[in-house]
């Protein structure tokens, strides 16, 4: 296994993981913590199966959530597909 790191200071990297968990953070774990290990597994889990890829708009698909943009992406690939 081979570490891959940019440079020193080249934030762009890791970017999409970033703004991930300051998304999870700002907008789903309390700033009181949670209560236990399972509540935070149950609501983190929550989060990213049930809000963040079928709820949550992304504004780097158009303001779609992933769901629909994949569903979308999968969509348009049959129609060519069946096309050529």
């Amino acid at each position: 296994i081979k570490q891959s790191v940019s440079r020193r200071g080249n934030c762009w990297d890791n970017s999409p993981m970033e703004r991930f968990f300051r998304s999870l953070k700002t907008e789903w774990v309390p700033t009181d913590g949670y209560t236990g290990k399972d509540v935070a597994r149950q609501q983190i889990s929550s989060y990213i199966l049930n809000y963040y890829n079928s709820v949550r708009p992304h504004h780097y698909n158009g303001g779609l959530t992933p769901e629909e943009s994949e569903n979308r992406y999968h969509f348009y690939c049959k129609t060519v597909a069946s096309i050529t």
